[in-house]
Formats: C-alpha cells, structure tokens, sequence
C-alpha cells in the first residue's frame, strides 16, 4: 500500500481508498485483510497529504474505521440492494460528522439508490455523494457492469444536491476501456472518477484486469478533457440557446405528432371493437418495425434506440385500444 501510495503522490488526489473488507460474489475468493489494514490504509494516507477512505458493509465496520480515523466512508454496491444493512450503518453513524458516498445498488434501481442516500440524511449526514459504478446483467458483454448512464442521469435530476462520482475500474473490468468510461463521464458532467491502481496489478489479490499502475493512472487523468457546463462567451451562449430553441420547437411538433398518431390507434381500437377483431396484430407489428427500423437507420438513428422507440410505441398503442376496449364493455354492461 505504500508503494502504491507513494507512485500516486503527484496525482494530485482527492481522496485515496483502499478496500479494508471486501464483499465477493463467491467464498473463497480474496475478501480483504480486515480490521488489520486500517492503519496502513491511514498510515499511507498520511505520508501523501491526503484523507482517505474505505467501504464499510455493516455497523462494526463503520465504528472500527471511524476508531482508526478514515476520514470518508463509502457504501458498496452489494450492500446498497439491502435496506436492512443500510439502516445499520445509518444507525452506526448517528451523531458523526462524516463523508459519505453511497455506490448505486447492483440491480437497476434509481429508488433503491435514492433511499441509501435518504437513510444517510435522516440520521444528519450532511455530506452525501453517489458513486456510478454500472449495473450487473446476465450474459456475455463488453462490460463487466453496464454503465446504464441515463440512471445516474435520473439520480442528478432527483437529487441535483449530490455530487456523482464514476467508478470507470468496476464498469469495465478491463483497463483497456478505462479512459473512454473516463471521458464520456465527465462528458455527462459527473464531479469525479474512482479508479483502482496498483504498482503490480496483474498480480494484484482481487480484480486485477481492471486495475492499472500509479504512472498510467496519471497519464491517463492527465489525458482527459474537462469540459464546461455552460458557454463562456456570450456569443457562443446565443448559439447554444438558438440551437436549443429549434430542439425546445421539435420537441413540442414531436409530443403533438405522438398524441395524434395515439388518437388514431383509439379509433383503431374502436373499429376492432365493432368488428370483434384482435387488438394484437403480429404480421402488421412485423411489417411496421422492419419498416421503420429501416428507416431510421437510414436516416442515422441507431439499432438500440430504434428498438426501445418502437417497442414502447406499439406497448402504447396496444394500451391505447385496450382501454377503449375496456370502456366500452363497460358502457354496454
């Protein structure tokens, strides 16, 4: 840890962790020295100049580290998903003017995220962070944990108060994706990475592909673009606020297209009703998705998108006659 500590000492870092206790998906693998490490995560802090910090999954963890002077605590994925161990470590820290950083739950859930943050509040911490480190999902995949990145997105639209730091190392599980997940997250205007180093990573106890040594982390930060959120220059400004005009106008034409064509699904629906036809039609779902999907990957769209648009237009449309379906039985009865 010191030799690793020492590599990162013209990082230029906010905070240096170190995983004191480790929640693996399976026994038998490496889960953390334990109590023991404390003072060489603190020790090592020290002889940098900077606070450091380590994840805690139970209410023993968050008094051994506070013993042992962690300055910033944070909250793992695993024990997001369970409110029970949650309130533990809320419970744990009642009274204690301490960081805290709360990873987003394993399984997809902004709400199961938002209430780890909620608990932390109710028991008055003050100084609350997320941390984006992607969502498990089943099969082969380029990630190790999908970054999802509308949910952190939605997290910030909840919760503008927290700042979101991105974890690139358990996204990718590899270090050769590192510096794109890097980029685009500060690209989506998050507040700061959360990567993992060390001077030996293939020989490192746990998650060794993911991790990279003290000199590459620092060319790669050295490397990323840190851009603005808003335009300096007041001309520059009025060209982003004309652009956002015609999105705001296109916007609106679009929401008033769907209402119409939604309209027109209704009085399908009607018609089908009179004539005791299916509302589920396979062949004309087919023949409108292939169509359209060709279409708008002509026109630049991409598959993925494309995909989720339809779906959710046909799941509305099918809703849309199904509810004129379902008044009128009730009218007739």
């Amino acid at each position: 840890m010191m030799t690793i500590a020492k590599g990162l000492r013209a990082a230029n870092l906010t905070l240096l962790r170190g995983g004191i206790w480790k929640p693996r998906t399976r026994p038998n693998s490496f889960e953390g020295v334990g109590e023991l490490g404390l003072p060489w995560l603190k020790s090592a802090g020290e002889l940098i100049g900077v606070p450091v910090t380590t994840e805690v999954a139970k209410g023993d963890h968050v008094e051994m580290a506070l013993n042992a002077g962690v300055d910033v605590l944070w909250i793992g994925a695993r024990t997001t998903v369970n409110p029970f161990a949650v309130q533990e470590i809320a419970d744990a820290l009642k009274g204690v003017d301490i960081p805290v950083m709360v990873k987003n739950p394993v399984n997809p859930d902004v709400d199961l995220w938002m209430g780890a943050i909620e608990r932390l509040s109710a028991v008055g911490i003050k100084d609350i962070a997320a941390i984006h480190r992607g969502f498990s999902s089943y099969g082969q995949k380029v990630y190790r944990n999908v970054p999802m990145w509308e949910l952190p997105i939605e997290l910030k639209v909840r919760m503008p108060e927290i700042k979101i730091i991105c974890d690139p190392s358990h996204i990718c599980g590899r270090r050769d994706l590192l510096k794109a997940v890097a980029q685009k997250s500060y690209d989506l205007d998050m507040d700061g990475l959360m990567i993992e180093t060390h001077h030996l990573p293939d020989e490192a106890w746990s998650d060794a592909s993911q991790q990279i040594t003290p000199s590459v982390f620092k060319e790669m930060i050295s490397e990323l673009i840190i851009r603005k959120p808003e335009a300096q220059d007041l001309n520059l400004s009025k060209s982003l606020e004309v652009l956002r005009s015609q999105i705001d106008q296109i916007d609106h034409d679009l929401i008033q297209l769907l209402a119409t064509r939604m309209k027109t699904a209704r009085e399908i629906g009607e018609f089908k009703k009179e004539n005791d036809i299916t509302i589920l039609q396979l062949g004309r779902w087919k023949e409108i998705h292939d169509a359209r999907k060709a279409l708008g990957e002509n026109l630049g769209l991409s598959e993925k998108f494309l995909e989720v648009f339809l779906n959710a237009l046909h799941k509305e449309s099918i809703n849309q006659q199904n509810e004129v379906m379902n008044i009128s039985r009730s009218l007739d009865k």
